[in-house]
């Protein structure tokens, strides 16, 4: 199936792996939309980067995915939606007991729910052009669980037995849905962590990386941003066709463990 001059939507995609997957979909010939919670002039500037770069349609969208109306109105607004990469999301970490219920609230909405509304709009515009894919950004926690993450896990595991429900309900339709699992991937807010992890445990840069930020990641490397928008696209070729309500974890063999 060809892909250029089809659209895909990507939530949370203005940094990071949200825009490292658009980035690798761009250079694909996709036209894209951008979106995240801000609208500022660098997010326009960014899409019309990346269109020059690439020759394609770029917008940005802005929406807030905390709320159900502006997920679905977001799909709407985009027109078209061959291909949703549900990606957006927030964390927060503390114990249960101690954990903010506004925090609990947040992070279901914008990581499992928001998934939830730009699917229900994306799968009519996919059955009217015959052909589409839902890949969902879950975690190396939507298989496993960390203590105090307990929204973020809940969510992710979330995700992935709902990408199990899309796929069943669209099985004998030319749309496929899948989860990638990511474990630690290198991003600006990653990279961001790693003096403060320095300066935390007392270690150099190449220790703290190992023997904290990749504890429990059997690579001892990070999975990088291109490799997830690798996967992606993998998932929109004819080759992954019969692939679908799976996971694919990129991870370093952290579910492996």
């Amino acid at each position: 199936m060809p892909l250029k001059g089809k659209t895909v939507v990507v939530t949370g995609s203005n940094s990071g792996i949200g825009l490292g997957i658009a980035t690798s979909f761009a250079e694909a010939g996709l036209d894209v939309v951008l979106n995240s919670y801000t609208d500022t002039d660098e997010d326009h500037a960014l899409a019309e980067g990346l269109a020059k770069a690439h020759g394609v349609t770029v917008r940005y969208i802005q929406a807030d995915l905390s709320n159900g109306e502006a997920a679905r109105s977001l799909i709407k607004q985009a027109g078209a939606c061959d291909v949703l990469v549900n990606n957006a999301g927030i964390q927060h970490v503390a114990p249960i007991q101690d954990f903010p219920t506004a925090s609990w609230d947040a992070i279901i909405a914008i990581n499992l729910s928001s998934a939830f509304h730009t699917t229900a709009a994306a799968l009519p515009m996919m059955r009217a052009a015959g052909w589409g894919r839902v890949i969902n950004i879950a975690s190396a926690h939507g298989l496993t669980a960390s203590p105090y993450k307990s929204a973020y896990v809940a969510a992710k595991h979330g995700i992935v037995g709902m990408t199990k429900v899309v796929a069943l309900e669209t099985a004998e339709e030319p749309i496929t849905a899948n989860a990638i699992c990511p474990g630690y991937v290198m991003t600006p807010l990653v990279e961001g962590q790693i003096p403060d992890t320095m300066k935390e445990y007392g270690m150099d840069r190449e220790t703290a990386i190992r023997d904290v930020l990749l504890a429990r990641q059997p690579s001892k490397e990070f999975a990088t941003v291109e490799q997830l928008g690798g996967t992606a696209l993998f998932l929109c070729s004819d080759a992954a066709a019969q692939i679908t309500g799976t996971t694919i974890s990129v991870d370093g063999g952290w579910t492996a463990l």
